[in-house]
């Protein structure tokens, strides 16, 4: 009991950066459980182990006092060494750069830690507890559920300890494509990458370079060469236009075949590619502090726009506003691409606190409108163990993930007028497999009048045969892997869909038109789900919350 409150003493201090409290209370810790595996050493309990019945607990209890112990001496110890040492006002940006020395010389404890968390994890995980009384099968239990999330957090860590580093620039500068997701305009992974630069990083040095927009590349004849099955579900024009590169939402195509448009077109080298977008940049000022737009060329072309760019209103202004205020699509790509520079460079100059500017980037990684890529296949490799890589299949998948995507099909900005709620409707067993709907709901906000309201470069102006006004949408839905698609209805009727499949995944892809103030529902039936989990649903991030995107819902049962 005594090592079980020290655990809980030391996980709030570390929360609260209180290292010298922490190495005192891992000097105690280690105390007591080696007090423990000393008594659980003892030759007459070792004696009295072999005794049927009464052995197997005597076992078991001595396992997890020893299993006590290495975790305190061999993860605790360690990973308390190396939160001593860190500062974490230095992990910042500065004008400087992030001074990388204190995370590269705590990578090996790190790692050290997460090794020893690991394999003691195993060890407790391959104890039977049926035949354990419960005064040991109690606390067995409870270390093998605690261990296991430990490992995984100690293992996360590891992780971010050995990448960071060297994706940082720490042994040689290292250079990104920067992808800025316009969400205005959807795309699976967020929204059509309009303005692009490249992001160079020299011993936590970060700097943006050779900004252009991804119309200035023009289109690739023959087109980048991409996956099979992709090109089947979303057509050559991933590899043919930079605009549409991300209408997968698996960002290894993305990213690879945006770096090699950009290769080619350029003949500067990359090492990835970063995508984000206007809500992960409005999480960026939250750290920050507002900006301003300083560039003159950009402040006459966006007369009428706020001088300042803050939390609250970089969202609108740069999804709406700047449409309204700026006719001409090269400069509102100019300005898009300013706006982010601007941001950029208040997060180089180090105008936030460590805290904040974390929560923030975790904020943005955790609703995947952080995306990375990395040329480097150890780095990829391990980049793919995460969300951060947004990858739609791999370690990162959970074996019940369902995928609701969104791209564009009119040709313009209207996607910041739709508003969309996606929620399991349907979860049930039947014949021994899992049934699951999705439903998804989709209204078009514009004002009744976008028509003429609104400027044909927001609207399309009919240009691709959808109506000034209207919003028309490719739903692509993404099922668990080895599960099969059965039928996809609308508003209460089924209709015909393109089924396919990805990374052994069935995907079902219907489109939607929509005029102002009107609203529809699309329900995607899933059946043979050999996964009996809960459902997992990741969503295309839009200009809404996530929260208010993904939806609780009473699922019907099989009828």
């Amino acid at each position: 009991m005594s090592a079980t409150s020290l655990v809980k003493t030391l996980k709030s201090q570390i929360a609260a950066k209180d290292a010298a409290g922490a190495a005192e209370t891992v000097d105690d810790l280690v105390q007591h459980t080696t007090s423990a595996r000393e008594a659980a050493n003892d030759p007459l309990w070792k004696a009295t182990s072999v005794i049927p019945w009464v052995g197997p607990n005597l076992v078991a209890a001595s396992e997890i006092a020893t299993s006590a112990d290495d975790v305190a001496r061999l993860g605790a110890v360690p990973l308390v060494n190396a939160f001593e040492s860190l500062d974490w006002h230095t992990l910042r940006p500065t004008p400087d750069g992030i001074d990388l020395k204190p995370l590269t010389s705590a990578a090996p404890q790190v790692q050290a830690a997460s090794h020893a968390v690991r394999e003691t994890s195993k060890r407790l995980a391959a104890i039977d507890s049926t035949a354990l009384v419960p005064q040991v099968s109690g606390p067995l239990l409870q270390a093998q559920v605690e261990l296991s999330s430990i490992s995984g957090q100690l293992d996360t860590a590891a992780d971010a300890a050995v990448l960071a580093p060297s994706m940082l620039g720490a042994d040689v500068p290292r250079t990104y494509l920067l992808l800025m997701q316009n969400s205005a305009e959807s795309r699976s992974t967020g929204g059509i990458p309009g303005a692009l630069a490249v992001l160079r990083v020299d011993h936590g040095k970060i700097s943006l370079e050779s900004q252009t927009s991804a119309g200035a590349l023009g289109s690739f004849a023959p087109p980048i060469p991409t996956d099979s099955e992709e090109a089947a579900i979303y057509s050559g024009r991933i590899g043919k236009f930079m605009q549409d590169v991300n209408l997968t939402p698996d960002f290894a195509t993305t990213g690879s075949v945006a770096v090699s448009m950009w290769e080619t077109r350029t003949g500067e080298k990359l090492d990835g590619a970063l995508s984000l977008d206007p809500v992960a940049l409005s999480y960026l000022l939250k750290a920050t502090g507002p900006v301003q737009i300083t560039d003159p060329t950009l402040a006459r072309a966006g007369r009428g726009l706020p001088s300042e760019l803050n939390s609250g209103n970089v969202v609108k202004t740069l999804l709406s506003d700047t449409y309204a205020s700026i006719k001409d699509p090269k400069l509102q790509d100019a300005y898009f691409a300013g706006a982010a520079k601007e941001i950029f460079s208040a997060f180089s100059a180090g105008n936030s606190n460590a805290e904040a500017l974390m929560d923030a980037v975790s904020q943005g990684v955790a609703e995947r409108r952080i995306l990375i890529w990395s040329k480097m296949e150890p780095e990829q490799k391990i980049l793919g163990k995460y969300p951060l890589a947004g990858l739609v299949s791999g370690p990162s998948v959970s074996p019940t993930q369902f995928g609701i995507y969104f791209n564009d099909g009119t040709g313009a900005k209207m996607d910041y007028w739709v508003k969309r709620t996606v929620k399991v409707v349907r979860d049930c067993t039947k014949d021994g497999y899992r049934e699951v709907s999705i439903r998804v709901t989709s209204t078009n906000t514009a004002p009744s009048d976008a028509a003429k309201s609104l400027p044909d470069y927001v609207t399309g102006g009919g240009a691709y045969g959808v109506p000034p006004g209207s919003v028309q949408t490719n739903v692509v839905a993404y099922g668990p892997s080895q599960s099969n698609i059965d039928t996809v209805v609308k508003d209460g009727k089924k209709i015909a869909f393109a089924a396919q499949r990805h990374e052994q995944r069935a995907v079902g892809t219907s489109t939607i038109l929509l005029g102002p103030g009107e609203s529809t529902s699309l329900d995607f039936n899933f059946g043979h789900i050999v996964q009996h989990s809960d459902p997992k649903i990741v969503v295309t991030p839009t200009t809404q919350a996530v929260k208010d995107v993904l939806q609780d819902a009473t699922p019907s049962p099989c009828e």
